[in-house]
């Protein structure tokens, strides 16, 4: 059967059929005059001659039916196709009865559309789909019309499920109008978030309306919204809990009605006439959807009231934690008890409350980190502080939420079972150990006991529950002692030690104070301070102190260096502390067994290498020194090695580590240092790097950073020279005097110089004396260098061939070629140093041969471009390594930061002030010509103080000249500022002598 719209006897006359799929594509056939069926092609071609959106029904797919063939129209086109009819007009266009009724609705259909008048379906989204359908309620006219297309299925004019498959075609075409992006899909679920809830029971008992108004997406115009509150005891209910339902008034939300729901869906109450209507079209679905909401607990009740129900304390526990969320996430508004939201906050916390009589400092020098410090147990949760018999009176009644100093409390049984398990395993009669409280205080955000098995695997029970608060409550005397510690500028301040030879400066009056802090606290202490801000004085100055304060009994501070500073030490002790007795143990002439033991009892400070101290392990294991120092402590960074265990082996009433670099490249290198200062503060070194080392390393853990910064800081006193108070205190130009002593090689080869020189002076005179003279200084000098100067080819570049070239062995034999100088070892040492706080530097030498021997190795270990002027150096280089040196805007790949120079060609005229720090590796006789050396930094321009370090090796020429430089003695000053080294050889054989030998003292170790 067919309905013909338009006919004309000249026009051809299609006929087109149509049927909906059940996902409300269109299947479309047609037939001609003579009633022959058009192909598929064709209908194509003239059914859709004008519908870009299918690309002109080229896009459309064609499938073969019996005889026919079937163009499909995908489902989002259908409505918009038929709404719009954009037909070829010379075609009579005749169409079946699905297609005119299609043709009728789609118009309709459409507009709705357009105008957003859809609803998602709620038979759809029980099925587990989200799909739209029309709202009738909009249009009197489509209602007509859908209830026509009604009236023709029943009596067979249109198939069976039209009206179904026609909604899957609305919305579809709905989904490509208005939700065809991934960003239009988000914005669905982040607005109506409950369409796409995966439990469905949660609004069970809900008609279409009422679940359209669940999900938000229909206004309910009710004057009132339903609400179920939660009525503790005595409140309006006798002695039990209760849940009741009550009407809010939406004009006045402060207005509650409270009503009664009978088991049969009617409701009874004081309800406003205006009310009614609306609460009896309603409450049969409360019913229905508080049946699927709540529990059977919840709802035996009375005939009248299906929620008057006493509810037990584990009742309305699990109401407060899970019911009241489940029936939020169904649509209901829920009153709970104003105290709840503050109170399940509240969570248990341990605390260990020291006892208020407790002073652990009173009447001792240091009493250490195994120090006993009573306390109590207090257990707080919220306001309210219990007990240890308290917390067990509520721990036996076994309830989860109960009313105590008429205040509710929440107890989640597993947390109060681990407080339990916690105090049954620390005895606090037996007290807590120093180093416990002060892990506590600094760590009280997190269990500390947890994380003091470090080494172990955590339990599944603390994995779980982190909610436990564990914490230490100190009393004044501990509060004080803690807030200098923390705060370490607070610590008290000392008077400078009566027999200190210096003028301290005023953070370093701090840093002498805190130290002796610490030692009565009787904790390790690391001294960071930047290069140049006088960490030996301030520790000479605490060394002073222990002396002119100790008692009887008292044995000497143990001072463990570099070997190429020992001589710098002994040197500032005389200089600072002369009334200090020192005993240098070091080289094959070294006291052994009782011996030593005896020159030690007399000494107040012993100084020792690194090495020596792992040769002498068992030697230095033999008393207990009254302090262990560490100079450049990084020293002991590899915890593995032979030498680190055995400082660490080393007993010590306190210990002290100086250096400017705590962390060179790993955190290991941190817990080498602090298990040596305080050993077993930050555990052992497997659980030190599982707690702190891979999370900060590799995990970048932010909170692990910020645990690992409150444990370390309070044993770590560090200042920078860029810091305000610093730079306000520091002159403008500090210059130091850094002592080395000879290598063993180097001994031998001075001494065997200086027999040579002796010898050959007792031959000759005149200007052949004179000649041998200078020669041998010269040689002299650059032993104390280094004594590769002396050799035929410089072992540098035999070095580089061999790495270049992969040989075994080759990184090992350059650091044989740095040990062979104690000069370059100590230079080495405070490049690295200066570097890695970002400062730049100048290093004077007077030797072509040291200068690239400097560069080359300075290249190598600083992994960067190293700088060398000298004389042979053309003017445009010169020029241009300058700039480069000066600049800021160089890539770091790119960007110089050592220059060294020669001091004839780069002591005068040149504009260095990017260096902050200046090395005089070797002296020059005239201190004119150092000062103008320094000068190249030190000079307009430079917004930073510059420090100077001029490099003398003990017991050699170096240190005779510059102790008449400093002395002016013996030599009258013109002869001393003369700018060359004639006066030398005018000297007798026996001053010469005196002047060239090297002090046995500082032979360098056999």
């Amino acid at each position: 059967m067919s309905t013909e719209l338009t006919k004309s006897p000249s026009w051809t006359t299609i006929t087109v059929h149509l049927a909906l799929t059940d996902f409300g594509d269109a299947l479309l056939y047609a037939v001609d005059d003579r009633q022959d069926l058009l192909s598929g092609v064709r209908l194509k071609q003239s059914l859709f001659a004008w519908h870009a959106a299918t690309t002109y029904g080229t896009e459309l797919e064609i499938r073969q039916m019996e005889q026919a063939q079937l163009v499909v129209l995908p489902a989002e086109h259908v409505l918009p196709f038929f709404a719009e009819q954009r037909l070829l007009a010379h075609i009579h266009w005749a169409w079946d009865e699905q297609s005119a009724a299609l043709i009728r609705l789609a118009p309709l259909l459409h507009e709705h559309m357009e105008a957003k008048r859809y609803l998602p379906s709620h038979s759809a989204w029980r099925a587990g789909q989200l799909q739209w359908v029309w709202d009738t309620s909009a249009s009197a006219e489509l209602a007509s019309e859908l209830e026509l297309a009604q009236d023709k299925v029943k009596d067979g004019r249109l198939s069976n499920g039209f009206l179904g498959m026609l909604e899957a075609a609305f919305s579809a075409a709905v989904f490509q109008r208005y939700y065809n992006s991934e960003a239009a899909s988000a914005d669905l679920r982040a607005e109506y978030p409950l369409l796409f809830v995966k439990e469905k029971a949660i609004f069970a008992g809900l008609d279409a309306s009422g679940w359209l108004m669940a999900v938000g997406w229909k206004a309910d115009h009710a004057p009132f919204r339903p609400m179920l509150q939660l009525l503790e005891p005595g409140e309006e209910t006798d002695e039990a809990w209760q849940l009741r339902l009550v009407l809010q008034d939406k004009l006045d939300p402060s207005v509650l009605r409270p009503v009664r729901l009978s088991q049969h869906g009617d409701v009874a109450g004081e309800v406003p006439a205006a009310w009614v209507h609306a609460v009896r079209d309603r409450c049969a679905g409360w019913l229905d959807h508080l049946r699927a909401s709540l529990p059977d607990e919840h709802l035996a009740g009375e005939k009248y009231d299906v929620l008057r129900v006493p509810l037990s304390s584990d009742s309305v526990w699990r109401f407060l934690t899970v019911g009241s969320n489940r029936l939020i996430e169904a649509g209901w508004q829920v009153l709970l008890p104003a105290w709840w939201e503050s109170a399940r906050r509240k969570k248990p916390r341990l605390r260990a409350k020291v006892k208020e009589e407790e002073n652990p400092a009173k009447g001792r020098s240091f009493f250490g980190l195994d120090a006993i410090i009573e306390f109590d147990w207090r257990v707080s949760v919220g306001d309210l502080t219990l007990t240890e018999a308290e917390f067990a009176e509520l721990l036996a009644r076994q309830e989860r939420l109960l009313q105590f100093r008429g205040q509710w409390v929440t107890l989640d049984p597993g947390l109060l079972e681990q407080i339990s398990k916690m105090m049954k395993g620390m005895n606090s009669a037996q007290g807590l150990s120093f180093q416990d409280v002060l892990q506590l205080h600094l760590l009280s955000r997190k269990d500390y006991f947890a994380r003091k098995e470090e080494d172990a695997e955590a339990s599944a029970e603390e994995a779980e529950n982190e909610q436990l608060r564990l914490e230490v409550e100190l009393n004044g005397y501990m509060q004080e002692m803690m807030d200098q510690l923390v705060q370490q500028k607070e610590a008290p301040a000392l008077p400078v030690p009566a027999g200190l030879q210096a003028t301290l400066r005023a953070y370093q009056q701090e840093g002498y104070s805190w130290l002796a802090f610490m030692r009565q606290l009787g904790l390790g202490a690391c001294l960071a301070d930047d290069m140049g801000l006088g960490k030996t004085v301030q520790l000479i100055a605490y060394l002073m102190n222990m002396k002119e304060s100790g008692g009887a009994g008292r044995t000497a501070a143990l001072i463990i260096c570099p070997t190429s500073v020992l001589g710098n030490w002994q040197k500032e002790i005389s200089r600072f502390a002369p009334s200090l007795n020192v005993m240098l143990h070091y080289s094959s002439k070294r006291l052994a067994g009782d011996a030593f033991y005896e020159a030690a009892s007399e000494a107040d400070v012993i100084l020792t290498s690194f090495a020596t101290s792992m040769l002498d392990q068992e030697l230095l294991q033999g008393r207990t020194w009254e302090a262990i120092c560490l100079d450049e402590a990084q020293n002991i960074k590899n915890a593995q090695t032979k030498q680190a265990a055995a400082i660490r082996s080393l007993p010590a009433k306190h210990r002290i580590a100086l250096t400017g670099t705590p962390i060179e490249n790993r955190l290991s290198e941190l817990w080498s240092i602090y298990d040596f200062m305080n050993p077993g503060f930050l555990g052992s070194a497997q659980g030190f790097q599982k707690r702190f080392a891979t999370p900060i390393e590799q995990e970048q853990d932010p909170e692990r950073v910020i645990d690992l910064q409150r444990l370390v800081k309070p044993f770590m006193l560090r200042r920078k020279k860029k810091d305000p108070a610093i730079q306000l205190d520091l002159p403008d130009k500090n210059e130091m005097k850094t002592y080395v002593h000879l290598t063993a090689e180097q001994g031998a080869l001075y001494t065997q110089t200086v027999n040579e020189l002796m010898a050959k002076v007792q031959r000759v005179e005149g200007n052949k004396r004179r000649g041998a003279i200078l020669s041998v200084l010269t040689q002299l000098k650059q032993i104390c260098n280094h004594p590769a100067l002396l050799e035929d080819g410089m072992p540098l570049e035999v070095m580089e061939a061999e790495i270049a070239s992969g040989t075994t062995g080759a990184e090992a034999a350059m650091e044989s070629l740095i040990s062979r100088s104690s000069k370059l070892e100590r230079l080495m040492a405070m490049v690295k140093e200066l570097r890695a706080e970002g400062e730049r530097c100048l290093i004077f030498t007077q030797y072509i041969g040291m200068g690239q021997l400097l560069q080359g190795i300075l290249a190598r270990e600083l992994q960067e471009q190293v700088l060398y002027l000298n004389g042979s150096t053309t003017k445009l280089t010169r020029d241009r390594m300058i700039e480069r040196f000066q600049s800021n805007t160089l890539p770091a790949s790119e960007q110089p930061n050592v220059f060294i120079l020669s001091i004839k060609a780069g002591g005068v005229g040149l504009n260095l002030t990017a260096a902050n720090h200046v090395f005089h590796f070797d002296r020059w006789w005239n201190p004119a010509v150092e000062n103008q050396a320094t000068d190249r930094a030190y000079r307009m321009g430079q917004t930073r103080d510059v420090q100077v370090h001029k490099f003398i090796a003990l017991g050699t020429l170096e240190e005779r000249i510059d102790e008449m430089l400093e002395s002016k003695q013996k030599l009258s000053e013109n002869v001393i500022s003369s700018s060359s080294e004639t006066w030398i050889t005018e000297l007798d054989n026996a001053a010469l002598q005196q002047l060239v030998t090297l002090k046995q003292d500082w032979a360098g170790e056999a």
